[in-house]
């Protein structure tokens, strides 16, 4: 296995072997690459017309971050039209594992074998096998996750590779010359992802990074891929704080009323947060329609949002407020701003009734650090819930190619996230897209916390949130548990059951519960307070599931996750199950239990501890 440079600059050759309109890859612009010199942590390439690309190497604790840089030191200007973030080859493997993701069934593991793929070297090697996948837009965790993992059965070596890339990705596999894969991955290119950059004399541009990890099992190359994450955590989110989220209580029709009836109710029951989710704002016309302008509808918070803020402080919380700030809805006063909104082709980009701030335009971060930010620092919130609904798609104007000009206009996004944290330093962000259409690393790292899915009550929640521990720190992953006054006691044990995969979040008929109900839920609450050193700092160990349908689920579900001397062990039935049986590992007994596995769709956790 040995990293290498892939790249293509317009007008050199395209490779053959039929594989033109499949990859740029294996180009003249590759071939007439000589190495210049080589170091620990880079290798410098460069061809005749003096352009130097540098392959930097940096090792982690368990794993390489990689990317690679572009410098035109020749006399002309020249056109990029794909750069590697990351290319290796000579990798044995005989099986692919990727994740799969739609809107509320997010990373769904997808195994299938080099045959599956037709990923067979040609009788004569004169032909390229070719499998690329990746995502087009705003929404990078779409379809598929930007990650793929490379299995050798025979030696039980696998390969993983994890892209931070908040836009257009793409990755490829290639076969031609003997059994081994190469891997190429990075940008989105000309060909795939309509991206093409001009480089002018003296400039550099270079590539979003890569991780890649080794390891002897899938679980411990995620593990180590989702290890070399470095989020930008509040402070005072560093205890992992249960969040009540009220979009499933009002369904968008938040009001000061309503706010205070919950925030009463939650009072000394162990909440941290109380997020404000969407229609604070508007003139009742309905919140998809009305985001943009940010102003606060009076009719349901009469003296503003301070009032409210306020309230929910005396209470014992800290406040949260939902925003969808990078769009504008068709009732916004600003849906026919055209002048600072994303055009394609000259013509202002329209999904559905959203359109989108150019959020490189000077006027839009000024309107919205006015909209957004002092709005937070007037009321007193501490906690920013980003949501973002739909995406651009393949690009936009503003740069030399649309997928340049995506490329840019979300890296703009990512400042004014580091705007809002350099404006309020302890503020806690959670990042939002229609649930997890932005579960990707560049995001994750400038965040506190992400809405793992839009699943609210489906029967997948435990299926998602267990996917989530491939690719994103599970102290990071905010679960639904949606409590309903109608819920029965399994219920409610396998929607809080859910929550231990990563953050709980609490939403639903609060105030309609039983006593009994909500006896239940508050031992669940100190359970999850008991083993929230293993959700945040363990590693998973184990995932047993044989789930094909995420709207019908059948089987069983048990992982387990370790962290020093204990061990988390969480259950869950679906149709056609029989109770998961929970083997104790040698010299480990149960220290405590929550939860009851005697039915469909029920489940159980155990906390377990070694014996010294």
């Amino acid at each position: 296995m040995e990293y290498y440079v892939e790249l293509k600059l317009r007008g050199d050759d395209h490779s053959g072997g039929f594989s033109n309109g499949l990859t740029l890859c294996n180009g003249q612009s590759t071939k007439e690459l000589v190495k210049y010199s080589e170091k620990e942590d880079s290798v410098i390439y460069i061809n005749s017309n003096n352009h130097y690309v540098t392959l930097n190497i940096k090792k982690l604790a368990n794993a390489t971050e990689v990317y690679t840089s572009f410098e035109n030191k020749g006399d002309e200007t020249v056109t990029l039209e794909m750069l590697s973030s990351i290319a290796i080859k000579g990798i044995k493997a005989d099986k692919i594992h990727r994740l799969q993701s739609f809107w509320s069934a997010e990373g769904k593991l997808r195994t299938e074998t080099i045959d599956d793929l037709h990923l067979e070297p040609s009788w004569n090697r004169c032909g390229m096998r070719v499998e690329k996948f990746g995502n087009l837009g705003s929404m990078p965790v779409r379809k598929y996750f930007p990650f793929v993992v490379l299995e050798n059965s025979e030696t039980s070596d696998f390969v993983a590779v994890q892209l931070y890339i908040p836009s257009s990705w793409q990755i490829e596999l290639l076969c031609k010359e003997d059994e081994t894969l190469s891997l190429v991955a990075g940008l989105a290119d000309r060909d795939f992802g309509h991206w093409f950059k001009t480089i002018s004399k003296g400039e550099k541009f270079t590539t979003p990074k890569a991780v890649v990890a080794v390891g002897k099992s899938l679980y411990d190359v995620c593990h180590k891929l989702v290890e070399s994450q470095n989020p930008n955590i509040s402070p005072i989110d560093d205890d992992m704080g249960i969040v009540f989220n009220e979009y499933c209580t009002t369904w968008g029709n938040p009001s000061l009323e309503n706010i205070k009836k919950i925030a009463d109710k939650l009072k000394g029951k162990g909440i941290k947060y109380l997020v404000i989710d969407s229609g604070w704002y508007g003139k009742n016309e309905g919140w998809w329609a009305s985001i943009g302008d940010w102003d606060v509808n009076y009719d349901k918070f009469p003296n503003g949002l301070k009032e409210v803020a306020d309230y929910i402080k005396q209470c014992g919380m800290i406040p949260g407020l939902w925003f969808e700030f990078e769009s504008v809805g068709r009732l916004s006063k600003h849906f026919n701003n055209t002048d600072h909104l994303l055009k394609k082709d000259g013509q202002v980009l329209t999904v559905g009734d959203k359109r989108f701030w150019d959020m490189a335009d000077p006027w839009v971060i000024d309107y919205l650090s006015k909209a957004v930010i002092d709005t937070l620092k007037e009321a007193g919130f501490k906690y920013i819930k980003v949501d973002y609904n739909d995406t651009i798609g393949i690009g936009c104007d503003g740069a030399e190619s649309l997928g340049e000009g995506l490329r840019q206009r979300i890296l703009a996004s990512q400042e004014f996230f580091r705007r809002i944290k350099q404006e309020i330093p302890d503020i806690v962000i959670e990042n939002c897209s229609s649930g997890g259409h932005r579960l990707e690393p560049s995001m994750m790292e400038l965040v506190s916390q992400a809405s793992f899915s839009d699943a609210h009550e489906i029967n997948s929640i435990p299926i998602i949130a267990a996917n989530m521990h491939r690719v994103i720190k599970p102290s990071q992953s905010q679960i639904w548990a949606v409590m309903r006054k109608s819920d029965i006691e399994a219920r409610i044990y396998y929607s809080i059951i859910s929550t231990f995969f990563g953050r709980m979040c609490l939403s639903g008929d609060i105030y309609d519960l039983s006593d009994q109900q909500w006896k239940l839920i508050e031992e669940g609450i100190e359970f999850y307070k008991s083993v929230v050193d293993i959700i945040k700092n363990g590693k998973t160990i184990k995932s047993v599931n044989r789930v094909t349908s995420y709207n019908r689920p059948e089987g069983e579900q048990l992982v387990l996750r370790e962290y020093q001397d204990k061990i988390l062990a969480i259950a869950h039935r679906f149709e056609n199950s029989k109770e998961p049986k929970l083997e104790l590992p040698n010299n480990y007994r149960i220290k405590d239990e929550y939860g009851d596995l005697s039915s469909e769709f029920s489940a159980k956790a155990w906390l377990l501890e070694k014996i010294i």
